[in-house]
């Protein structure tokens, strides 16, 4: 079944229901449904054939409209972070092997292949395919979403119509989604947050209202944005979170319409989800847990009784449907899911990610407290999560040891009071160099969510008597000035 089959019922039943808002535009599901038919037509007479198209636009009805476009001819989308540096997007598309990448405007420089930009602003001119959308395998890839990745360059995770569907249905039903409910939509597509902003809401005939991404930097303004546009539901990251418990002038706005509130991405100070709970002590809040490699596979119902100060809040219980277990000898999660990936994505090839038995091993220490519930202990290896993010410090890493002044590197995560964790970067300068030299061009090759906030020039690397860096003295360091 295709993931599109949902919403094209709800495109029949609720026609004209308002699907997207984004600013002053509006589309109903019927207008929606078209413009996708339309916008697959011209996909499909370029390349009958197309199996994985780039999304080069920005998170918006443009961007859904083209997502919904791709998976209707039964090819796979790839959504990328047009914000990214040059040599990133390059590196992605080069990778992905994609046929067609559909964009806004005039073909980019970072695009080696002219002949496969689309320009989305063609579709209107196009009759529609009379059969969408296709009938695809429940296996077929539907997405691939690059993340961070542990080799020094972004990973390919690939999901198919199966596990993105199974998730958005469970998702669903677990948190009562309807045709009343107004999402508000914060999350980039190429995070997997995307997936109920997108899927869960159009296959419930809810109305998806796209957040404007200026609103982040202005807490009160965001909150005040969810109470004129009665936002019911909000899938967001918890660093986003703790700001508006801050700032976001919780008290003066009428949030009487947001009934619940979802959170992933990021381990949330219990002590600022205590401060929210008591800003909103009517709103519903869940601890969704998960890698992107399986969505979420964990989810804790907030309970405001058990929340205390000194501790961490669980990871919860299975969600759709997964079954969990933990390495005896390691504490490591593994899962098995439908929702879990279909393999990685490396070189137009689809690499195995599963164990014999199908579990996905999460890189992630738990264990199960006295009331049979996951709780999260961090990382086995060195990848961190911020604002949402997943980074490998091996990735920013590379880019710093590319400048010709640096002799060594180390990046790691540092505690925030806001955001739970940001990235520092140690760095072992050649003799005469200043660190105001080398900044400026690290950042130009990092995505934002990368860019290290702190830098400190030491003269050597900690280091244990193995000869390894020392993190743990590395991150004393880095936190003591």
């Amino acid at each position: 079944m295709s993931l599109l089959s949902a919403f094209s019922q709800q495109c029949e039943i609720n026609s004209d229901k308002v699907a997207l808002i984004e600013g002053n535009n509006q589309l109903s599901y019927q207008q929606l449904k078209l413009q996708a038919e339309q916008l697959s037509s011209l996909i499909f007479a370029r390349n009958p054939d197309c199996q994985r198209v780039i999304i080069a636009i920005e998170r918006g009805i443009d961007a859904t409209i083209a997502i919904l476009s791709v998976l209707g001819i039964g090819a796979c989308y790839i959504p990328l972070d047009i914000k990214n540096p040059v040599h990133r997007l390059r590196y992605i598309v080069n990778d992905a092997d994609a046929q067609c990448v559909i964009g806004k405007g005039p073909c980019p420089e970072w695009l080696d292949k002219p002949e496969h930009w689309l320009d989305i602003s063609q579709h209107t001119t196009i009759d529609p395919l009379h059969t969408w959308p296709i009938t695809v395998n429940e296996q077929s890839l539907a997405a691939i979403l690059y993340t961070s990745g542990s080799t020094g360059n972004p990973k390919g995770v690939a999901l198919s119509h199966k596990a993105m569907g199974n998730f958005a249905d469970w998702a669903g039903n677990t948190f009562n989604i309807t045709e009343k409910d107004n999402i508000g939509s914060l999350a980039p597509f190429h995070f997997d947050l995307s997936v109920f902003d997108l899927f869960t809401s159009l296959n419930r005939a809810a109305t998806i209202h796209f957040v404007p991404g200026k609103l982040t930097l202005s807490p009160s303004r965001l909150t005040s944005w969810l109470s004129e546009h009665c936002i019911s539901v909000w899938y967001t990251v918890p660093s986003l979170l703790s700001y508006i418990t801050h700032k976001g002038a919780l008290v003066e706005t009428d949030l009487s319409h947001l009934r619940t509130i979802l959170f992933a991405g990021e381990v949330f100070s219990t002590q600022q989800l205590i401060k929210l709970s008591d800003f909103l002590p009517k709103v519903d809040l869940y601890n969704l847990y998960g890698p992107t490699e399986t969505n979420v596979c964990c989810y804790w119902p907030v309970d405001r009784k058990c929340l205390k100060a000194d501790s961490t809040i669980p990871i919860g219980i299975a969600a759709c449907d997964a079954k969990l277990k933990i390495d005896s000898e390691t504490g490591e999660l593994l899962v098995q899911s439908t929702n879990n990936l279909s393999g990685y994505w490396q070189q137009g090839k689809l690499i195995p990610a599963l164990s014999s038995d199908n579990y996905y091993a999460t890189g992630d220490k738990v264990s199960i407290n006295n009331l049979g519930e996951y709780c999260y202990h961090g990382r086995l290896d060195r990848m961190l999560k911020c604002s949402g993010y997943r980074v490998e410090p091996a990735e920013i890493e590379q880019i710093i040891l590319q400048c010709p002044e640096v002799k060594s590197c180390a990046v790691i995560g540092i505690k925030d009071i806001i955001s739970g964790q940001r990235l520092a970067a140690a760095v072992v300068l050649k003799t005469g160099t200043t660190l105001a030299e080398i900044i400026r061009p690290i950042k130009q090759r990092l995505p934002s969510y990368m860019q290290p906030s702190k830098f400190k020039v030491l003269s050597s690397l900690p280091q244990l008597s193995n000869g390894k860096i020392d993190y743990q003295m590395l991150q004393k360091q880095l936190e003591s000035t």
